[in-house]
């Protein structure tokens, strides 16, 4: 793994009124089969691993997610694009809120077996 910061950080505007602060603060590069662990003060924690075909972008939705503290949840905007998010169990209030305010729509929630298995069987159809 390599790690390289961005000093000072590029930092932009993002949100329906771009209200939002981001701060890029570096790039990491991963060979095929490195894992980097993301943790917040709360003890949730993210992992995410390169391959050689690509990526795993998330845990297991239905299982080490869930034990991380995370719940996955399909997002559309208003722009008509499509996001997986993260959100901390617990925080699902606040999560609404900021889904109201950019006007994004909740398609499926993705953390459960019952409601992975509506998705499969609507893609199965």
């Amino acid at each position: 793994m390599k790690f390289t910061p961005i000093e000072p950080p590029r930092t932009f505007s993002v949100g329906k009124d771009e209200y939002i602060q981001i701060a890029d603060c570096g790039r990491v590069e991963l060979s095929p089969n490195e894992q980097v662990t993301f943790t917040t003060p709360s003890g949730t924690e993210y992992d995410f691993v390169r391959k050689e075909w690509g990526y795993y972008a998330t845990p297991s939705l239905n299982g080490r997610l869930s034990s991380f503290g995370l719940r996955a949840v399909l997002v559309k905007s208003p722009g008509n694009k499509f996001y997986i998010f993260a959100v901390e169990q617990g925080k699902e209030p606040m999560f609404q809120e900021y889904i109201d305010k950019e006007k994004h729509e909740i398609i499926s929630w993705l953390d459960s077996d019952d409601e992975l298995k509506k998705v499969e069987d609507r893609l199965k159809g």
